[in-house]
């Protein structure tokens, strides 16, 4: 299987596409057009989590036909050349794919998945946190994407406590030939952090290059960007998990160790990005700035033009509420415990205003006032996460097996 953009999206197609198959009589569509048309019937923008005439099936059988369909014959002109992982709501339904794929053996079963994003994405697919993070970094800086970069919050951090899937959701997510085989509807974490870091760093310095015709002086700069890109994006790969986080305060350090690597990345991106930013020349500053506004003009992101990004709610959603009632009827705590846990929704309430206070702002209209944006969030999230693992690192020194596995329970628990 490939490692490529396109092993993933081979894999996460096969396991929604009924009838992508070409070779029976009919003209071979473009990968894109497979992707859009399938999307578009099958996923309306944020149905997947929210559907409710039934449930999603793995069609696993169907993957040759997928698979030939997506392959590199029928692929003239590249993925990314059309323009599929830099459309943010592309890569929201493909996240939101590949997160369900695993979940439950890939069937929703009558209830919204609770983990889910506001515009239907996922921050958590498997052991992974947050699939598309190279990608969304420069989605928001460069293209000022309103979804992706800023759906990501505090209910992240409660799907870290709270993990949704099972250990046999995860299995297959770590699978390797040839156990891969076994779980062949899951997209593994090698085809999501395969080593392609040189093709998806040159997509945003392609469209950068297109957009200000750049002098020979800042030709020069923008190919410091383009080394600094394939830093950051080899930064963002090596943070990718190589084991399974089967507890609370593992999937929080994974967390940590993600946005850590997010925040080395962006640092590596910001002195040649406004080095170049500021050697352009009004007219190419504006042309820059307005990159994004142009590309919702002709991609899937128009759909979501009027929907707020972050939002950031005035209280938790209900899916989010501290469920004090079952961790009482599973874990029996005693009065250290349960002042562990009153430590542990303390700091995760605070964490949640932390993250509320520090939302997407409207005013920034510039590459580098979205780049400050964008270091003030992931450094919010850093600081909540830390907040958060410390006091579940606390309680969990209370508990005692049975106890933590009566935890461990809660998450995927909730939506059987």
């Amino acid at each position: 299987m490939s490692k490529s953009p396109i092993g993933i999206v081979v894999v996460v197609l096969a396991v929604l596409f009924p009838s992508a198959a070409p070779g029976r009589g009919f003209g071979l569509p473009s990968p894109l057009g497979v992707v859009r048309s399938t999307f578009a019937r099958l996923l309306p923008f944020g149905g997947l989590h929210r559907g409710h005439h039934g449930h999603v099936r793995s069609v696993a059988r169907r993957q040759h036909n997928v698979r030939y369909a997506m392959s590199p014959q029928s692929s003239a002109g590249g993925l990314r050349g059309d323009n599929l992982l830099t459309d943010p709501a592309e890569r929201v339904q493909i996240a939101a794919a590949a997160a369900l794929a695993g979940w439950h053996g890939g069937q929703l079963r009558g209830a919204d998945a609770w983990w889910s994003h506001g515009h239907g994405g996922y921050g958590w697919v498997g052991p992974l946190f947050w699939p598309f993070a190279y990608d969304d970094i420069y989605g928001y800086t460069i293209f000022g994407d309103r979804i992706a970069f800023w759906d990501y919050g505090y209910a992240d951090i409660y799907a870290g406590i709270f993990g949704p899937y099972g250990h046999d959701d995860l299995d297959g997510y770590m699978a390797q030939p040839p156990r891969a085989r076994r779980h062949g509807r899951l997209p593994t974490l090698a085809q999501f952090c395969g080593d392609d870091s040189r093709e998806i760093a040159g997509v945003p310095i392609d469209q950068i290059q297109q957009a200000i015709q750049p002098s020979d002086a800042q030709r020069a700069a923008l190919d410091e960007l383009a080394t600094a890109s394939i830093q950051a994006a080899q930064i963002i790969r090596a943070s990718c998990p190589t084991q399974t986080a089967l507890t609370a305060p593992a999937r929080l350090a994974a967390m940590g160790q993600r946005i850590e690597a997010m925040i080395k990345a962006e640092l590596a991106l910001q002195p040649p990005l406004e080095k170049l930013y500021d050697l352009l020349d009004d007219a190419q500053k504006a042309r820059l700035d307005a990159l994004g506004e142009d590309r919702r003009k002709t991609t899937a992101t128009n759909r979501t033009r009027g929907a707020s990004a972050q939002g950031c709610p005035a209280a938790q959603p209900a899916a989010l509420q501290w469920p004090a009632d079952e961790i009482d009827a599973r874990l029996h705590p005693n009065e250290t415990q349960r002042a562990a846990f009153e430590v542990l929704q303390d700091a995760s309430a605070r964490a949640f205003d932390m993250l509320n206070d520090v939302c997407r702002p409207d005013d920034a209209i510039t590459v580098p006032a979205r780049l400050a944006a964008l270091d003030r969030r992931l450094d919010a999230m850093q600081q909540a996460v830390r907040l958060v693992d410390d006091a579940l690192e606390d309680l969990f020194a209370t508990l005692g097996d049975e106890q933590k596995a009566q935890f461990e329970a809660i998450g995927p628990k909730r939506s059987a």
